[in-house]
Formats: C-alpha cells, sequence, structure tokens
C-alpha cells in the first residue's frame, strides 16, 4: 500500500462509507445499510451518556473520565480562566488492534485468540 501526503489532514471513514460496505459485503439494502450505522453508533453514544463503558472485542473500549476544574490561560490575552469540571470520552485500542496499527504479525493476533481470517477480508 502506497501513501501519499497531499496534505496534512488523515482522511476519514465516514458513516455514509461505513453503510456503503455494509451494502456492498453483506448484501443488505443501502436504507437498512444506513439505519444499522446510525442505531450503532446511537447506541454507543447513548451508553456513554448514562456514564456507562464501551467495550468492543478485537476493536478497543470507550470510556467516560471526568476531568478536575483547573486553571487555564487565555492565549491571546494571557489571562487566567478558570476551566470547569467536565466529563469526556476517551478510546483505549485493544491489543489486537495496536497490533495491526504496528504492523504485527498473524501471530500476534493468533496468540490474542481469535481466527486470523477474519482480519484478512
Amino acid at each position: 500500500m502506497e501513501i501519499t501526503v497531499d496534505n496534512l489532514e488523515t482522511p476519514a471513514l465516514t458513516k455514509a462509507e461505513l453503510a456503503e460496505l455494509l451494502f456492498e459485503r453483506i448484501g443488505l439494502n443501502k436504507r437498512e445499510s444506513k439505519e444499522m450505522v446510525d442505531a450503532f453508533f446511537d447506541l454507543i453514544g447513548s451508553e456513554l451518556i448514562k456514564g456507562e463503558d464501551v467495550r468492543i472485542a478485537g476493536f478497543g473500549s470507550f470510556e467516560i473520565r471526568t476531568k478536575a476544574p483547573r486553571p487555564g490561560r487565555n492565549p491571546r490575552t494571557g489571562a487566567l480562566v478558570p476551566i470547569e469540571a467536565r466529563r469526556v470520552v476517551v478510546f483505549h485500542p485493544s491489543q489486537k488492534l495496536r497490533a495491526q496499527l504496528q504492523g504485527g504479525s498473524n501471530a500476534a493476533l493468533k496468540a490474542d485468540g481469535d481466527d486470523v481470517s477474519d482480519f484478512e477480508r
């Protein structure tokens, strides 16, 4: 695979592209594909809003972290600005995904206990 850098932005996979992939690979019609993708992300979002962590085996986990209030600084004026406590979503990739991102071998995937053929499609 060859990667060229035309700009500094990383291309993003969109919900529409995910729905198109479901249409092409699984054979769902386009409306069903879009509804399935929307339902998947709605479910993840609603669980996170409730304060529940979301773990997807072989991919990673989305967790809610509460950040404490802290002092901040306006970069333009240098004035101190208080930053209020807030909840943020953090993502932690699974060991399997990390190995794939680093160009890990199929042996690393087999050691994790899952079928390697799922990752070669």
